[in-house]
């Protein structure tokens, strides 16, 4: 996303986050206005900008984006046997596995194979 929200949107946003019961503070979130026309202009170098201003590294970010810029295709499966998680199948060829830990997801790896398609209207059901 190059354009920064307008107003509706980011009224729209806050109240999907409040309704999720998780904590927003628009207040707490100023960049300036250079991070700003970066966001606008390159969004990566913008980001890259923001985290190193809010010390957060990049490091993961880049490798996460520099994996997922080449996949053309994202499947999302339930687990088997009922389990609490769920599985992303990454062009049909790569299965990466995350488990419900408490309140949260964690990563629990991957397996190599051939896979089939998805249920796209997995999330219809959901508020």
């Amino acid at each position: 996303m190059t354009a920064i929200m307008d107003k509706f949107e980011r009224e729209k946003l806050e109240e999907e986050l409040k309704e999720s019961g998780i904590e927003y503070d628009p207040k707490a979130f100023k960049p300036g206005p250079l991070i700003r026309l970066m966001l606008r202009l390159s969004p990566t170098t913008g980001f890259k900008i923001l985290n190193k201003k809010l010390g957060i590294k990049n490091d993961a970010f880049d490798k996460a984006h520099e994996a997922f810029s080449n996949i053309k295709r994202v499947d999302i499966f339930p687990t088997a046997a009922g389990g609490r998680g769920f599985i992303l199948v990454l062009d049909k060829k790569t299965a990466l596995y995350f488990y419900q830990n408490g309140d949260h997801f964690i990563y629990d790896g991957f397996e190599l194979g051939e896979y089939d398609g998805g249920d796209v209207t997995i999330f219809d059901g959901l508020k």
